[in-house]
C-alpha cells in the first residue's frame, strides 16, 4: 500500500469503493482528521483481514418474504419523524418515525397480493418463487437513499476476499417509491448500478430523462402528458381565451410550463398565469381574486394541489365568484373533500383528468385481509393494527383507559382512509409494475412450463433491458408496456363535477384520454354527457374575438394575442372554408367563389347559343337570308329568258346567288360551343364564301365597264372578258384564298380556347385565331377585292344604260366597306360571346347589303314593272338630234 493513500472499502455492487487520501485531508483538516479517525481504528483492527463493510448502523427491513428472487420495497408508511437537534459530538440517534400513512399499507398490500398471485400461477415463472424485502423511509429522502443501498448490498459484513466486493445486487428490482422526490434521490443513487426502480405514482415530467434517471421506470403517466391533454381538452371545447392558476411548487410550475407551450401550439391564447400557494398573504390573494373577477375570459384552469384547492376555493367563495368554467388537473378534480366544501357551487360543471379507474380481481379483498401483517409481530405493523382499530396490544402505562386489542379485530364498521379504496387505479399500477419484473424474468429464465431450479446470475442491467422490453395483458385485459422514456401509454378519464339538488357533486366519466391512439382520435369526449354549470347543456363560450365564419380571414389586432383579431372577407376570386381561417385561398382559375366566399363553384362557360335571344336573332337573320336568297334564285330561274336578266350575265347572277347563300349559311357555324373543327371550319369558310360572292360581283362590274369601253373605236377589249374568262377570273380570285386558308391551317389554325380574362366570374369559350397574320391575311385579301369592286363600280356608274348595274354595286360596296371598317374596332372592343356576334353581325350586314342592292332592284322589275323588262327599254332611248 502506498504511504500517501489509505484506502477504506465500502461495499457496494461493481466494487465501487471510497478512497481517501492525504491530499483530500490536507484542504480540511480539522474535519478531515475527525472523520478520518473511526476509520483508521477500523482498518488497523482488521489489519490481517480486511472487510467490505457498512458505514453507519445497518437499516433492517420491516418485513421479509424469502424467495428464490427478491425484490424490494420502499414505502412510507410514516409521512413524518420527530426532529432531534443534532450535537455533532456524538453520533446522531435513529430517526423516530411518527404519522402512520394507511395508503402506503394499502401499496404494501396490493405488492404482496401481486407476488402470492405470481408465485401461485403456474404460467409465469413456474417452480420459481418471488420473495421480497420491505423498508419504511418515514417520507425521508436521506433514509430513502439509505434503505435503497440497503436492498442492493445488504446488511452484512463480507471478507474482502477475490470478489466478495463485487457481488450482484441483493434484490432485481424495487417498487416505489410513491413521491417524485424520493424517486429522483433513490433513482440517482442506483441508477448507475442499472438496478431498476418502478414507481407506482411518481408523476414528475424530469423522471422521464433517462440521462440522469437510466434504470427509473413507473406504471402511472407522466404529468407531461397531462398537461398537453388539459390543452387539448381546452382547445376541443373552443376555449380560446383562458386564465390560469398554479400551485408555486415543481407540480404546478412544471406542469404548467407545459400546459401553456401545448396551448399556444394548438391556438389558445391565456389572459393571465397566477402562481399561488397555500400560505400566501391574504392581500396576495385578495389580487387573484380581483384579477379574475376583472378579466373577460369565463374559463380558469387550475394546475394545483388539492390543499392549495381547499384554501382557494374558500376565499372563492368568501367572493361569490361564481359563473367560471374550471379546468382542473388530478390533483383535486376527483377529490371528494373539495366537492364536499363547495357550499356555494362554485366549481359545479368542472371538468379535468383523473387517473382511469381500474379493478383488479381479489385486490379489494386481500388488502382489507390485514390479519397476516399483525402476525408478522413486527413493531410497525403492530403500530399499524392499533392504529387501524383503535386499541393497544399492551398498556404502555398502569391503568390505561384504551382498550386492548384481541388480534381478531376486523374491519367490519371500520370507516377511515384504510377501507377507502378510491385509489384503486394507484394499486393497480402496483399490481402492473410487479408482474412487468415477473414476465422479464420469466423471458431471461427462458420458462417454458418449468424453469431453471438452478437461478443464474442474474444481471441488473439485463433485467432493465427486459421490462423495457415486455409488452403483456393482465388477466382483466388491460395492455402493459413502456415508451423509451420508461413511461407507461398515458390514459386519462375525463371527469365532469355534475350538481345534484340534494347533496355535493357527483363525479362522472364523460370521456377517455389516450395518447398512445394517433393524435386525431387521442381525445374521446361524450359531449352531450356534460353538464355545465347551473344545469345547463349549453358549452361556455370563453373567447377573445368571436369565430370568424367561413369566407372571411383572421386579422390579428396590433398589439394583442393572437386570439384577438378582426374578420376580413376573403378578396375577389379568393375564399375560405373554414372557420378561423388565417388566410384566403385563390381559386382555380377555371373556378370562382360563391357569394359568400366559402366555396369555389364552376365558372359559367360562356359561348353564343342559338338558345339564347341573340343567338337566336342571328339564326333567324341567317335563315331568312337564305330563304330570301332561295326565293330571288327562283325568280331569276322563272325568268332567266327576259332581257333583264340576260343582260345582266346570268350565270353569274346565278354563282352570286349561291355565294351569297353560303356567306348567309357560314354564319351558321359561329354558333355553338367552339371546337376543333369549328374552329376551322367558321373562318376559312368565311373566307373563301366572300371571297367567291366578291369575285363574283368584281366580274360582274369589269364585264360592264369593259363593254362600254369596247365599243370605242380601236378597243378590242371585250375578248378578254367573254364567259370563259369571267369563270376562270372567278376561279382564281378564289383559288387564292383557299391557298391564304390552306397555308393557315397547315401553319397554326384555329382551336377552341377559354378565355379567362374577359370575366373573373365566368369562362369565355372561343377560337384562338391561332396564327393572327392568317386572319388578317383572309380578311385582307377579302377586304383588297371589295375595294377594287367598289372603284370599278364607281368607275362605271355613269355609264349610258337605262338599267346601269354599276349604280347598285357601287351603293352595295359602300354598305360592304362601311360595315368590315367598322367591324374592325368592334370586335377588338367586343368582350366574349359579343365579338362573334358582332363578327355574325357584320357577315349578315354586307351579305344583306348585296343581295339587295344587287338583286331587290332586277326582282322589283320583273316582278312589279314587267313591262320594263324589254331589250328596248334596257337599251336606253337613241342619241337625241
Amino acid at each position: 500500500m502506498s504511504p500517501s493513500t489509505i484506502n477504506v472499502s465500502v461495499m457496494l455492487p461493481s466494487d465501487l469503493s471510497l478512497s481517501l487520501s492525504k491530499k483530500s485531508r490536507m484542504k480540511q483538516p480539522e474535519q478531515g482528521w475527525v472523520f478520518l479517525f473511526p476509520l483508521l481504528s477500523a482498518y488497523f483492527s482488521h489489519a490481517e483481514q480486511q472487510l467490505c463493510t457498512h458505514r453507519g448502523d445497518p437499516e433492517f427491513p420491516q418485513l421479509v418474504k424469502d424467495g428464490d428472487i427478491m425484490l424490494g420495497g420502499v414505502f412510507s408508511f410514516h409521512v413524518s419523524w420527530n426532529e432531534v437537534e443534532t450535537t455533532y459530538e456524538e453520533k446522531p440517534l435513529r430517526l423516530q418515525c411518527t404519522s402512520l400513512n394507511f395508503r402506503e399499507f394499502q401499496m404494501l398490500q396490493a405488492m404482496l397480493f401481486t407476488i402470492e398471485e405470481i408465485n401461485n400461477s403456474s404460467d409465469l415463472l413456474p417452480g420459481i418463487y418471488l420473495g421480497c424485502k420491505i423498508y419504511d423511509t418515514c417520507g425521508s429522502i436521506a433514509r430513502s437513499i439509505k434503505v435503497s443501498l440497503e436492498l442492493v448490498n445488504g446488511n452484512e459484513n463480507v471478507s474482502a476476499t477475490s470478489e466478495a466486493c463485487a457481488r450482484p445486487a441483493q434484490v432485481q428490482a424495487i417498487m416505489g417509491e410513491a413521491s417524485s422526490s424520493p424517486s429522483m434521490a433513490i433513482a440517482t443513487v442506483i441508477g448507475p448500478f442499472s438496478v431498476p426502480l418502478i414507481s407506482q405514482f411518481a408523476t414528475c415530467a424530469c423522471l422521464s430523462d433517462k440521462s440522469k434517471y437510466p434504470s427509473f421506470l413507473r406504471t402511472i403517466p407522466s404529468d407531461y402528458y397531462q398537461s398537453r391533454a388539459l390543452a387539448q381538452l381546452v382547445k376541443h371545447f373552443g376555449w380560446t381565451w383562458i386564465g390560469a392558476i398554479r400551485t408555486n411548487d415543481d407540480y404546478g410550475n412544471n406542469g404548467m410550463a407545459t400546459f401553456t407551450e401545448t396551448a399556444e401550439q394548438l391556438g389558445v391564447c391565456l389572459e393571465y398565469s397566477l402562481t399561488f400557494f397555500r400560505t400566501d398573504p391574504w392581500d396576495k390573494i385578495q389580487k387573484i381574486i380581483e384579477t379574475i373577477r376583472s378579466s373577460t375570459s369565463k374559463v380558469i384552469v387550475a394546475f394545483i394541489s388539492q390543499a392549495d384547492m381547499d384554501v382557494l376555493l374558500q376565499e372563492l367563495s368568501r367572493s361569490n365568484l361564481t359563473g367560471y368554467q374550471w379546468v382542473g388537473s388530478e390533483a383535486w378534480i376527483f377529490d371528494f373533500q373539495s366537492a364536499s366544501r363547495d357550499n356555494k357551487r362554485i366549481l359545479d360543471g368542472a371538468i379535468g383528468l383523473s387517473i382511469p379507474k381500474a379493478h383488479v380481481s381479489g385486490l379489494k379483498e386481500f388488502i382489507l385481509d390485514v390479519k397476516p401483517l399483525y402476525l408478522t409481530s413486527n413493531d410497525l405493523f403492530v403500530e399499524f393494527w392499533e392504529e387501524l382499530f383503535s386499541c393497544k396490544v399492551k398498556q404502555s402505562e398502569p391503568g390505561g383507559t384504551q382498550r386492548l386489542c384481541t388480534g381478531h379485530e376486523n374491519l367490519t364498521g371500520v370507516e377511515n382512509s384504510f377501507t377507502d379504496m378510491s385509489l384503486m387505479p394507484i394499486f393497480s399500477n402496483m399490481y402492473k409494475g410487479v408482474y412487468a419484473v415477473a414476465h422479464a424474468l420469466h423471458d431471461i429464465l427462458g420458462c417454458n412450463k418449468t424453469c431453471n431450479n438452478k437461478v443464474p446470475l442474474l444481471d441488473p442491467l439485463t433485467i432493465l433491458q427486459h421490462i423495457k422490453g415486455i409488452r403483456f395483458k393482465t388477466k382483466e385485459g388491460e395492455e402493459v408496456y413502456f415508451n423509451e422514456n420508461g413511461d407507461p401509454a398515458a390514459k386519462y378519464d375525463i371527469i365532469n363535477w355534475q350538481p345534484r339538488e340534494d347533496g355535493p357533486v357527483t363525479f362522472e366519466t364523460v370521456g377517455l384520454y389516450d395518447a398512445s391512439l394517433p393524435a386525431d382520435e387521442q381525445m374521446n369526449v361524450q359531449q352531450k354527457s356534460v353538464v355545465w354549470g347551473q344545469n345547463s347543456e349549453q358549452v361556455p363560450v370563453s373567447v377573445c374575438s368571436e369565430t370568424c365564419p367561413p369566407g372571411t380571414r383572421k386579422v390579428l389586432q396590433k398589439g394583442k394575442p393572437v386570439c384577438c383579431y378582426d374578420c376580413i372577407k376573403c378578396a375577389e376570386g379568393e375564399i375560405s372554408n373554414s372557420t378561423d381561417s388565417v388566410s384566403c385561398i385563390r381559386c382555380p382559375i377555371d373556378f370562382w367563389p360563391n357569394e359568400k366566399r366559402d366555396a369555389c363553384i364552376q365558372k359559367e362557360a360562356e359561348f353564343l347559343s342559338h338558345r339564347e335571344i341573340m343567338g337566336a336573332l342571328l339564326t333567324a337573320a341567317s335563315l331568312f337570308g337564305t330563304w330570301m336568297t332561295a326565293v330571288i334564285a327562283l325568280i331569276f330561274v322563272k325568268h332567266r329568258k327576259t332581257p333583264l336578266v340576260r343582260a345582266n350575265n346570268s350565270e353569274l347572277s346565278f354563282l352570286l346567288l349561291f355565294s351569297l347563300t353560303l356567306c348567309f349559311l357560314c354564319s351558321l357555324t359561329f354558333m355553338g360551343e367552339p371546337s376543333e373543327w369549328s374552329c376551322m371550319l367558321r373562318h376559312t369558310a368565311f373566307g373563301i364564301t366572300f371571297v367567291l360572292c366578291i369575285s363574283c360581283v368584281l366580274g360582274k362590274t369589269m364585264v360592264v365597264l369593259m363593254a362600254f369601253n369596247a365599243t370605242r373605236p380601236g378597243r378590242n377589249v371585250m375578248k378578254w372578258f367573254g364567259a370563259t374568262q369571267q369563270r376562270l377570273g372567278v376561279l382564281g380570285f378564289t383559288l387564292m384564298q383557299v391557298i391564304i386558308c390552306i397555308v393557315w391551317l397547315a401553319t397554326s389554325p384555329p382551336f377552341p380556347s377559354k378565355n379567362f380574362k374577359e370575366f373573373k366570374d365566368k369562362i369565355i369559350l372561343e377560337c384562338a385565331l391561332g396564327s393572327a397574320v392568317g386572319f388578317w391575311a383572309v380578311l385582307g385579301y377579302i377586304g383588297l377585292l371589295a375595294t377594287l369592286c367598289f372603284i370599278c363600280a364607281f368607275l362605271a356608274r355613269k355609264l349610258p344604260d337605262n338599267f346601269n348595274e354599276a349604280k347598285f354595286i357601287t351603293f352595295s360596296m359602300l354598305i360592304f366597306c362601311a360595315v368590315w371598317i367598322t367591324f374592325i374596332p368592334a370586335y377588338v372592343s367586343s368582350p366574349g360571346k359579343f365579338s362573334v356576334a358582332v363578327e355574325i353581325f357584320a357577315i349578315l350586314a354586307s351579305t344583306f347589303g348585296l343581295l339587295i342592292c344587287i338583286f331587290i332592284p332586277k326582282c322589283y322589275i320583273m316582278l312589279i314593272k314587267p313591262e320594263k323588262n324589254t331589250k328596248k327599254n334596257m337599251m336606253g332611248p337613241g342619241p337625241s338630234k
